[in-house]
């Protein structure tokens, strides 16, 4: 087999940046400036999704709203260049993002960029494909046709991981675990995991697995930020702990709310003016959102003391937490992503001294029922 070459043998190093059992020790990468180049020969750790053994890094790419959509194919491929050739390993995407465009979009760059298909990890999910009724889902109907059209657009013979998009109450358990074994056995997948799940919903997966002798979940993707904290801070650890199920997260930036871009209103070029995020605008006016934004002023103040950025600060504070596999990054532009990458450099200014702090700010640290007997 060819050697890699140095350059190559650099890319693959990622990072794992999260607690493994209560006895591990978090291992930090060097400080990296909050800018900087694709040669910087900045180290990288890597480490294990949940406790399956498929490596990745703590950061990856998403494609949520801007592949095949808000970005052009040229911007699309420098920020998937830029965070490959920065050792980001993991790139993020879902049939229904940009009705399919998305994974053309993914797809066309990675067959465009010759990366041996071995160094980096796809993962697309399955759940809302088209419009008639089998085309949503979880049946074994639409999982399996799903995700064969996933690796069409893809250009690809198999994903790493398929998640499903949330559980469908009207398909049973074992027939969702049964085909999500199916398409592992078939090559076409090497993980399933699933998304926007609840913790018993994946105890369930995980149960009817043991009892069939199937492949079970070994991840679940979960919204984590500041103001959503309650099931990767205590519900996730546990299934950790339990099962092995890792935590990969999304919307570090709340959908940007937390760079304070929304301060002052809406901007025409954010997110929550483009068509389709009525539901983020009123997000953003509402009451609620105002406290938010006057408690993200404070963290602002915070992430100036600390020598870092608010976006660094909040996706830094979310790889401090057990369990937290990997983050995904949602940019638009250059900047935004050599910013995020960034956030590796404060890793180690992520002290319990400092993790009070934003405690304190935020008041709303959730308690697990542990804490509350005791």
């Amino acid at each position: 087999m060819e050697e890699p070459s140095e350059h190559e043998a650099h890319i693959i190093f990622c990072c794992r940046c999260s607690l493994r059992s209560e006895n591990a020790a978090l291992r930090f990468p060097p400080p990296v400036p909050s800018t900087f180049s694709c040669l910087d020969n900045q180290m990288w750790h890597v480490g294990n999704l949940g406790k399956s053994g498929l490596r990745v890094s703590c950061l990856g790419l998403g494609t949520w709203v801007t592949f095949g959509s808000q970005i052009s194919d040229e911007m699309a491929e420098n920020l998937m260049t830029i965070a490959y050739e920065n050792g980001v390993n993991l790139f993020d995407t879902a049939e229904v993002y940009a009705s399919g465009r998305a994974e053309i979009t993914l797809g066309n760059i990675i067959k465009k960029k010759g990366w041996r298909r071995s160094s980096f990890v796809i993962t697309t999910k399955i759940y809302w494909g088209g419009q008639a009724e089998t085309e949503r889902g979880l049946s074994r109907k639409h999982i399996i046709e799903g995700l064969r059209g996933s690796l069409s657009r893809l250009q690809l013979d198999y994903v790493d991981i398929v998640f499903a998009n949330r559980n469908d109450v009207n398909s049973p358990m074992e027939e969702i675990v049964r085909a999500m074994t199916f398409v592992i056995n078939q090559g076409m997948a090497m993980y399933w995991g699933t998304s926007r799940w609840s913790a018993m919903e994946i105890m369930e997966a995980y149960s009817v697995a043991r009892q069939f002798n199937l492949i079970p979940p070994v991840c679940e993707q979960a919204e984590y930020h500041y103001f959503q904290r309650d099931k990767v801070e205590v519900q996730l650890p546990e299934l950790y702990h339990k099962i092995g199920v890792g935590a990969m997260t999304w919307s570090p930036l709340a959908c940007g709310l937390i760079t304070g871009k929304y301060s002052d209103g809406v901007p025409e070029c954010s997110r929550a003016a483009m068509k389709g995020y009525q539901w983020l605008k009123e997000r953003v006016n509402s009451e609620e959102g105002r406290r938010q934004l006057a408690k993200i002023k404070e963290l602002h103040l915070l992430a100036d003391r600390l020598g870092c950025t608010a976006a660094q600060l909040a996706i830094a504070w979310c790889l401090r937490s057990e369990g937290v596999s990997s983050v995904l990054l949602g940019v638009s532009n250059t900047e935004q992503l050599l910013e995020n990458l960034g956030a590796l450099r404060i890793l180690s200014q992520m002290t319990p001294q400092t993790i009070t702090e934003i405690d304190a700010l935020l008041g709303n640290k959730p308690h697990s029922k542990k804490e509350s007997r005791a």
